[in-house]
């Protein structure tokens, strides 16, 4: 309830700031679990996402920004759940399995942190990783336009990736790396 209450409450104030449009939205399944595997450009990304995804979101959010009480409360309350970075987090990768067990939705960031909009970064392995063993699908997604004032910006929904053909095989580290890496440049060409 508050999550789709607090989406009406920030597509109003986009309307006002941005003008945001969203391609391919028939792309996410209807049901069922998915990653959303988006490039990170901004802070306003998630909810970029948040606000054109047609079914609500979970995603992870580094872990320092549940130290701030009210703010980690906050995107807590709105289906976010820390992750430690630069480690294995296996409590993160639970956390997932969980979601995608009540058929649910995360968003998951493949680069890693925030980079500029021409840069193209290694995917980090965590995105493939998690779609191989769990054989959830892979929508890649692009978000493009700089967030100034009455700025297009574009979020652009990929045909499925589909990892169900690698659930429950041992793969190599390079291996996984290939297939985060696949996903990376899928996310890129769909720049708008």
């Amino acid at each position: 309830m508050f999550y789709k209450f607090s989406k009406v409450l920030v597509r109003f104030i986009v309307f006002f700031m941005f003008r945001l449009r969203s391609v391919g939205t028939e792309n996410v399944p209807k049901e069922g679990p998915a990653i959303l595997a988006m490039n990170h450009t901004s802070n306003q990304d998630p909810i970029m996402a948040a606000l054109t995804c047609p079914r609500q979101l979970r995603f992870m959010a580094k872990s320092e920004l549940f130290d701030i009480k009210i703010f980690g409360g906050l995107i807590r309350s709105l289906g976010a759940f820390p992750v430690h970075r630069g480690k294995g987090d296996l409590a993160a990768i639970k956390a997932a399995f969980n979601i995608f067990k009540k058929g649910e939705v995360m968003l998951m960031f493949p680069e890693g942190g925030r980079v500029k909009n021409s840069e193209h970064r290694k995917a980090k392995p965590g995105v493939a990783l998690i779609a191989q063993k769990s054989g959830v699908p892979v929508i890649p997604v692009n978000i493009s336009g700089k967030f100034r004032f009455m700025n297009r910006i574009t979020v652009t929904y990929g045909k499925p990736i589909s990892f169900e053909e690698y659930k429950g095989l041992r793969m190599s580290g390079e291996e996984i790396q290939k297939l985060a890496d696949g996903v990376l440049e899928n996310i890129y060409s769909l720049k708008a």
